[in-house]
């Protein structure tokens, strides 16, 4: 493997016990090993170790960053500063990379010609055999069709100066990557996939989990104001429900408003619309899942509450990022 490019990887991690496997299952994957191993902790205030050691034989070379909670733009953007190798590749801190995945990693670097900027893994997300999957089992099998996710995406570390790397304005994981990967192609540089695997295990999340993920709808307001009209289809975006959302939202206040001014016919019109579209909602989301009595009372609990979310989300986003101006790079 002496012939392949030299790597270093960066791992952004606010201390959640699944660093310990990733760095465990990176150690394993050793036929191509990484220069270095930057673990860049983002907690706000770290207390305890990160738990290094798992590391094992690339123990010698890791190395620790801290960003004090900035996020994970922020989080990868100090660690590939640092950089001194022609690639960079980014982990998140809850995947396993397989055991001949540096072995892979060095097949895609190698293949990779003067024009490739970036060259994605493929995400396997493993799902329980035994049932059908719940909503967030499913939103993160998801995963498995993303384009450009830094959950294991390797960068040409000239790719990154040249465009500035991450924007920091996306304050979580999520639509970062995606436009990173615009920004990256306006540069004039191509995309690939590889032929390396990562695991992607599904984590653990409250039956709620859902609903802060509609914080998610700012972003995509940020993106649009970045990228344009046109940024799902050059991202390999899913549209989403947004447009579902702003109706069914839309019923419930006409509703309300036509109950508060006395018009009872009209209010039970947009009420009965209100209600057949949570219900559609609630019911896309249940049928494909267990149907056990917790998933169906969560579906139900949070079809109802996510449309308003995520308007709010999206309409506070338009109005907070309607001066943004696209991130410049570094020449």
């Amino acid at each position: 493997m002496s012939d392949a490019p030299a790597y270093t990887v960066v791992v952004p991690t606010i201390g959640r016990p699944c660093l310990a496997e990733c760095l465990r299952a990176l150690a394993r994957a050793a036929d191509h090993p990484p220069h270095e191993v930057i673990v860049v902790d983002d907690r706000p205030a770290p207390e305890g170790d990160l738990m290094l050691e798992t590391a094992g034989q690339l123990l010698d070379r890791v190395r620790t960053l801290r960003t004090g909670g900035g996020g994970p733009a922020a989080a990868r953007n100090a660690g590939w500063q640092t950089v001194r190798t022609p690639w960079t590749v980014f982990l998140d801190d809850d995947v396993q990379v397989l055991p001949d995945w540096s072995r892979r990693l060095a097949v895609d670097l190698r293949e990779a010609g003067p024009d490739v900027g970036g060259v994605q893994g493929r995400l396997r997300v493993p799902l329980p055999p035994d049932r059908r999957p719940t909503d967030w089992e499913r939103t993160t099998k998801g995963l498995e069709n993303a384009a450009w996710a830094t959950a294991d995406m390797a960068y040409r570390t000239e790719a990154l100066k040249r465009t500035g790397g991450f924007d920091e304005r996306f304050p979580r994981a999520f639509r970062e990557d995606a436009d990173l990967a615009l920004r990256v192609q306006r540069a004039g540089w191509a995309l690939v996939r590889g032929v390396r695997v990562t695991r992607h295990p599904v984590r653990p999340a409250h039956w709620w989990a859902s609903l802060p993920a509609q914080r998610g709808n700012a972003d995509d307001a940020l993106m649009k104001r970045l990228h344009g009209r046109g940024w799902w289809n050059r991202a390999q975006a899913p549209r989403g429900r947004l447009r579902r959302h702003l109706v069914v939202t839309g019923a419930a206040l006409t509703a309300a408003s036509c109950a508060l001014t006395g018009r009872r016919r009209a209010a039970t019109a947009w009420a009965a619309l209100w209600t057949l579209g949570t219900a559609e909602f609630a019911l896309a989301r249940i049928l494909p899942g267990p149907r056990s009595a917790r998933e169906i009372a969560a579906m139900v609990g949070t079809s109802v509450l996510i449309p308003p979310l995520a308007v709010r989300h999206r309409l506070s986003g338009a109005v907070r990022h309607r001066h943004a101006e696209p991130k410049g790079g570094a020449g």
